[in-house]
């Protein structure tokens, strides 16, 4: 599929993705919705091809949300969209959210300028960020008459700060600048201008060293042990992995000394 919002370019075995609308910030339109979802469902079992997927935004922010001039514009068919479509729609741009869960894949959000609303969604569901100070946080829902959450941030958000900071800011709307981001532990790694895709990619080429099977079988406990039951559940999944890892390979040493040479 050729994609007119997002551009994928694979090198070696990592990926990047980029939101390609930079006239519009990377606004999410249908069109991207779209594209989106047929991205992340193609990536769901060729993890030996691409192993790791850096998400990044062209131009000057990752992505400014919803696109409000498609939403407010009497003429676009998302305007004159009942209730039923309007959750139908709901529910695909949604499905991204749980599709980059299940994805093998580590996904690295490197962030710069906007992230509003689904664009903040999209950030918080990588499963790391790197961010430079130009990057804004804003779960800009409520500042628009909707809920303040929305595509899987009332879940992944209070996961990644405590909760009364997540409490603040989708409750009020305001803008978490990237050192504010960063001292909460929202963002892994805050560089300067200009080495936000070389500090995505080092931590990329650190991924990529690991095991096929042991870097999926990683994402995947993370994910689910998130919100594990019991510490016995967290455990039970941990176990059954590590054999599956055990018997898929020869196990190095790390601390094998290195011959001569």
């Amino acid at each position: 599929m050729m994609y007119e919002t997002l551009h994928f370019d694979l090198d070696g075995q990592i990926g990047t993705l980029t939101l390609d609308v930079p006239g519009k910030l990377n606004a999410h339109t249908i069109q991207m919705r779209a594209e989106l979802l047929h991205f992340w469902r193609e990536r769901q079992n060729n993890e030996e091809e691409c192993r790791v997927i850096i998400m990044t935004g062209k131009g000057k922010a990752f992505c400014a949300g919803g696109d409000i001039e498609e939403i407010d514009d009497p003429n676009t068919p998302v305007y004159k969209q009942t209730p039923e479509q309007r959750y139908i729609d709901q529910d695909k741009i949604s499905e991204v959210i749980l599709l980059m869960r299940r994805a093998p894949q580590p996904i690295i959000g490197a962030v710069h300028g906007w992230a509003v609303g689904g664009g903040f969604s999209l950030a918080l569901a990588c499963d790391l960020r790197v961010a430079d100070p130009t990057t804004k946080f804003i779960a800009s829902y409520i500042n628009i008459g909707l809920t303040g959450t929305d595509m899987g941030g009332s879940f992944h958000f209070p996961r990644q700060v405590p909760l009364a900071i997540a409490n603040e800011y989708l409750l009020t709307g305001e803008t978490m600048d990237a050192e504010t981001a960063y001292r909460w532990g929202l963002v892994n790694y805050l560089v300067p201008e200009g080495e936000l895709m070389a500090k995505a990619r080092e931590l990329a080429e650190k991924m990529v060293q690991k095991s096929v099977l042991g870097l999926r079988m990683t994402k995947e406990v993370i994910g689910q042990n998130i919100g594990a039951a019991s510490l016995e559940t967290a455990i039970y999944l941990e176990n059954r992995n590590q054999v599956l890892c055990l018997g898929s390979r020869p196990i190095a040493n790390p601390f094998k000394k290195k011959g001569k040479g």
